[in-house]
């Protein structure tokens, strides 16, 4: 009968500041006085301030006893995107992971609503236009990831940039 016996509720001392209309979807211990919280708007992890939204994840991995997550850093913000560098990983030791792991690879991927790679000309790299969802907003958030070694700074990648941009964000507008 082991399918009716839920998971206890987080402990009201672990539980992180959250929005009115945020609730915990999953959770895990990290130490006895520490926890990883999953909500529908983000990760909320031991040592930060506020979560990290789905959308600011970059990369997850679940190795079955570490939680490692690649976050977003903002590099540049440019006309209509943002252009994004990965943080630093950090990693949690989860001491029961019940569904923890799966609800971040879950909603990590769904809030991806648009994504692709384009090579740039003369092999000079290549950079990822991305279009992701973000919890309680409507539209798109816009961004953009280069390649390493990419030269990002020089005008012909800027303005081939801000095109395959644009044509993602046509893609991706609702008919009129």
């Amino acid at each position: 009968m082991s399918f009716l016996r839920r998971k206890p509720s987080l402990p009201s001392a672990l539980k992180p500041q959250l929005r009115p209309d945020e609730r915990v979807v999953a959770w895990s211990l990290v130490a006895d006085d520490k926890a990883v919280v999953a909500t529908n708007f983000g990760l909320w992890l031991p040592g930060r301030a506020a979560p990290l939204g789905w959308h600011e994840i970059h990369k997850a991995g679940w190795s079955g006893r570490e939680l490692r997550i690649t976050p977003a850093e903002l590099a540049e913000e440019r006309e209509g995107y943002s252009v994004l560098v990965d943080g630093p990983i950090l990693v949690s030791l989860l001491l029961e992971p019940g569904e923890l792991p799966d609800q971040v690879r879950t909603r990590v991927t769904k809030s991806v609503a648009y994504t692709t790679h384009h090579p740039l000309p003369s092999g000079a790299g290549g950079v990822r236009v991305v279009g992701r969802r973000v919890s309680g907003q409507d539209g798109l958030s816009w961004a953009v990831r280069y390649d390493a070694g990419t030269p990002v700074t020089l005008p012909a990648v800027i303005e081939l940039t801000d095109e395959l941009v644009s044509v993602a964000q046509g893609t991706m507008a609702p008919p009129d």
